[in-house]
């Protein structure tokens, strides 16, 4: 890893963010979907409930569990996931495929109910998150592995 700018070189010789370690399932992440702008309310809520089920578990345990989430909690249909009943928590629970955690499958289709509330309110879910998007003037100009560590002088 190049320790200025973050960057490892893949087994292709293509140079990306370290963080990857060369592991397929990274590699296809990092190159198709980190850090891309993502505007459709089904794949944001996607995201949101992916990040909550990571939550003390790799990213990696999660992304290849992925397809069995996204089966377990109906493609991530708000509408159906705001739905869900006790019956649909206990067949998750049971669901071998995805992260098992109680708290996290309330939590998901809690946040369905909120999702939608916030979805009504400005138009869709996505228009809701990015109108907190940073102007171009609040944007570094560089963003290299030393601009995102912390700064112990500050």
């Amino acid at each position: 890893m190049d320790e200025k700018t973050g960057l490892l070189a893949g087994p292709d010789g293509i140079a990306r963010c370290f963080w990857h370690g060369n592991l397929p399932d990274y590699l296809h992440y990092h190159d198709h979907e980190w850090g891309r702008p993502v505007t459709d309310d089904r794949r944001l809520f996607e995201k949101i409930c992916l990040e909550g089920f990571q939550s003390g578990l790799s990213w990696l345990t999660i992304l290849r569990k992925r397809d069995n989430f996204r089966e377990a909690f109906a493609g991530f249909d708000i509408d159906k996931i705001a739905a869900f009943t006790d019956e649909d928590v206990e067949r998750l629970l049971g669901n071998a495929g995805i992260v098992r955690h109680r708290g996290k499958i309330v939590s998901t289709i809690n946040n369905a109910k909120r999702a939608r509330e916030l979805a009504d309110e400005a138009g869709s879910l996505a228009a809701w998150f990015w109108k907190f998007e940073p102007g171009p003037d609040e944007r570094p100009e560089i963003v290299d592995l030393a601009h995102l560590r912390a700064n112990p002088t500050t």
